[in-house]
Formats: structure tokens, C-alpha cells, sequence
């Protein structure tokens, strides 16, 4: 048993709505990382991440959450906690958002919901890793509060990890 609880899976913000999984997602997602520019993944490749996504949140009482605009009903990304590089106990903040998103403070907004939301897990320090070209992220976690703890490198790269503390 946790000594965490569990994560709420269905968060509101005024524009977004972050949600679980459904199959019907995989469409979204894979279009979503074929704009990565490492081409285009499967269809039977997505619906197997996220498969595997909902198994870990079961597992872990944590989520990768999809986003969709409130008005629009539209896909434009995912927010929320991973295990990632980190543990269980002080999960990564990690959110991405398809290009035609971005700009528009989405990923401020979700990232804020999911902050709420661990810090209602009785959590107390989340991390994000954020690869040091990536100048849009570190704008939205020092909104939130987040601050450079160090730097490593792994095969892409030199890669900035942050940390807050949470109340």
C-alpha cells in the first residue's frame, strides 16, 4: 500500500480538460510523436504505450493524462506525473503538446492542474528533465516554480533537471 494517494484522473482547468486514456486516443498520440521528427510509430505501437501507460497508472496511482481544449473538444497533448528518471515517491512533471498548441499557455495551464493535483497525493517534491534546448519547457516549469537542480547527459544529450518542493 502507498503511503500516496491516488492521483485524481480527470482534471479541469478554465480551457482543458485532462482525462485517462481510451484506445480511441492512439490516432492523436501517434501524430503527436511523429511530429518529433523521428518518423511516424505504428498504430499497434501506440495502442501498446498506451496499454502500458494505464497499467502503470494502476499500478502507481499516477498519470500521464490526455489533454483536450474544453470548447474545441480537441486532442493537443498529454500532462501529468511519470516515474521517468526519477521514483515513484517524487514522480517527473512531463507534458508535450503538438505544435499548433504551443504558444498559447496550454502547457502552463495543465502542468499547473497536474501540480495541484500531486500535491494533493501528500507528495513533496516533484522533478521534470528538460533537454537544455528546450527554452518553451523551462519557461513553463519556472512559472511553476521549478529550479535548475543539475545537468547530466544521456544518448541525446546534455539534459537540465529541476525540482520543487511542494507544500
Amino acid at each position: 500500500m502507498s503511503m500516496y494517494e491516488t492521483m485524481s484522473f480527470h482534471l479541469e482547468t478554465e480551457r482543458l480538460i485532462l482525462r485517462p486514456w481510451v484506445e480511441s486516443d492512439a490516432a492523436e498520440l501517434r501524430a503527436l510523436h511523429s511530429q518529433r521528427g523521428n518518423g511516424t510509430p505504428t498504430v499497434e505501437h501506440t495502442r501498446t504505450l498506451i496499454a502500458k501507460q494505464l497499467t502503470v497508472t494502476a499500478t502507481t496511482g499516477i498519470a500521464l493524462l490526455p489533454i483536450q481544449r474544453r470548447d474545441e473538444g480537441d486532442f493537443i497533448g498529454y500532462c501529468g506525473l511519470i516515474i521517468g528518471r526519477s521514483t515513484v515517491e517524487e514522480p517527473e512533471i512531463a507534458y508535450e503538446l503538438f505544435q499548433r498548441a504551443h504558444g498559447r499557455g496550454y502547457a502552463t495551464e495543465a502542468a499547473s492542474a497536474v501540480l495541484d493535483a500531486a500535491i494533493a497525493t501528500g507528495r513533496k517534491r516533484l522533478w521534470s528533465t528538460v533537454g537544455t534546448w528546450n527554452t518553451p519547457s523551462f519557461r513553463v516549469l519556472e512559472k511553476l516554480g521549478f529550479e535548475r537542480d543539475h545537468v547530466s547527459t544521456d544518448d541525446s544529450g546534455e539534459v537540465v533537471w529541476l525540482t520543487r518542493s511542494l507544500p
